[in-house]
Parts: structure tokens; sequence; C-alpha cells
């Protein structure tokens, strides 16, 4: 299906591997020009042969509002505008007891998860305006709407920028601008995997079977006993950027095999 959206412009924080790489991929492959951005491009790099050859990739540190400038900046020199940002970067952050974690463990989330979302849409959104059409869409979690113990900082954070979007889409749509969120689960990524080798260490198990006693433990709703794709979130991120939701605005997109449990969000 053509998405329509061939010669747009787009943005994607987060983009050395995982989500962000297979986002840029998959609009890559819808004609879209794209600007990666990232504290490091390691890996972005190494696979730079599997993006087109006008891709620019740029470092940048998105607790600081300068570097969410320039990346915008950027992208509107190399290609005059700027219509779609993709705001993939965020941490985990510290866990353990919400009481017990410090001011500087629910702050590091907060500027990174966050905040980062406020300073990317500082810089993206007045460009967008000057088209008439924008996408901003935002990467949250199961964890905004459905909060686990040990992950206080995330929690919050995510809750946060799931609320911000929303937010913003009230008013953007009279300017073209679309705004969503998609909130993914258990996805297999370098996060996840550190997650799982962790847990595996710790049961004297393989990582396999750390996989399988996390999704019957803690993620029972999951019922095909599986980690998600990068590029199952993938294909739900470009859909919301692409004209083919020319009437979708401040929806939250699950792609989680149904770990949250409830009706709503």
């Amino acid at each position: 299906m053509d998405l329509m959206i061939k010669g747009r412009v787009a943005l994607i924080t987060g983009a050395d591997g995982g989500m962000g790489f297979a986002v840029a991929k998959l609009l890559a492959e819808e004609g879209v020009k794209l600007v990666l951005a990232d504290k490091k491009l390691d890996e972005a790099n190494a696979r730079r042969g599997e993006l087109p050859q006008d891709t620019v990739l740029v470092q940048a540190d998105l607790t600081k509002q300068g570097d969410a400038d320039a990346i915008v900046a950027e992208a509107v020199r190399r290609f005059g505008k700027l219509d779609i940002a993709v705001h993939t970067a965020g941490i985990t952050g510290a866990k353990g007891d919400p009481l017990e974690l410090s001011d500087a463990d629910y702050e590091e989330a907060w500027q990174t998860d966050f905040m980062s979302a406020v300073r990317v849409a500082r810089a993206a959104i007045p460009e967008m305006k000057k088209g008439r059409w924008g996408r901003f869409v935002c990467i949250t979690s199961e964890n905004a709407v459905q909060p686990y113990w040990e992950e206080a900082t995330y929690n919050v954070a995510k809750a946060g920028v799931a609320a911000f979007a929303k937010g913003l889409s009230y008013r953007l749509a009279a300017d073209g601008i679309l705004v969503n969120t998609v909130a993914p689960a258990f996805i297999e990524t370098a996060m996840t995997d550190e997650m799982m080798e962790k847990r595996a260490e710790e049961r004297g198990t393989s990582k396999d079977e750390a996989i399988q006693s996390f999704l019957e433990e803690e993620r029972p709703g999951i019922v095909q006993k599986r980690r998600g794709r990068v590029d199952e979130v993938a294909a739900a991120v470009a859909l919301l950027v692409s004209e083919r939701a020319s009437f979708i605005n401040g929806a939250n997109l699950r792609v989680d095999g149904g770990s949250v449990q409830a009706v709503q969000n």
C-alpha cells in the first residue's frame, strides 16, 4: 500500500539500531528523505548501506535544547523542510523501590525520556507549520498505562510523554499537524536483551528460558509467548506518519501483543 509520503522529510531520534533504525528503513522504502539522530551512531554508520545515499546522520544529545534545534536545522539545510518527526530516543532508567530511588534517578529518566520529547517538539513543529503538514509521533510504552512497581522512573516519564503528545494534538491539527504515540511492549531490542540476560544470570538459566519465564510470570497478556519485533513497531509508526492516517490524531497505538490488559488506552 502506498503511504503517500514520497518526498517527505523525516527526522528520527534514537536511530542507532532498534526501533528507530527499523522505522528509518521502512520510511526509506516509501521514498522519505531521512535525518537520523542519536548520541552514538555506531550501528547506523555500520549499516548505512541499507539506507538511501542521501540519508543524513547527526550525533545529538537530546538532554540539550541546542542539539534538538541543530538536528532540525540540519534537516532543513539539507532538504529544505521537515515534515515528520519520530521520537524514539529514551532509556529505561534506574529500577527499584519507588521510594528508595533518588531524585537523580527520577531526573535522569525525566530529562532523557520526557523533556527530550518536549525539546524535539519545540524544534520540529514550527518547521512543520511552515508547510501546513506534519506528523509528530513519540514512542511511549505499555508502562505509560500499565506501570510496573520497580520501574517508577520509566513509568512516570513515559506517562508524561503520552500526556504531552495528547495535549499537543488538540491545537496542532488546525495547522495540518497530527500528533500520536505508539506504545510497544517487550520488543526484541538491545534493551530487553540486557534485561533477559540479567534474568538468566540471576536464575541460572538460558536466555531463551528467561524470556519464556518472563512471559509466563510477568506478561501473561502476551498470549503469542514471544517478544515483538522492531519491524512490527515500525509498521505502526509508518502508518501514523503517512497520509493514510489523515484522521488519526491524539491516539495511542499499542503494539504490545496484548500485554496491556485493559479496554482503554
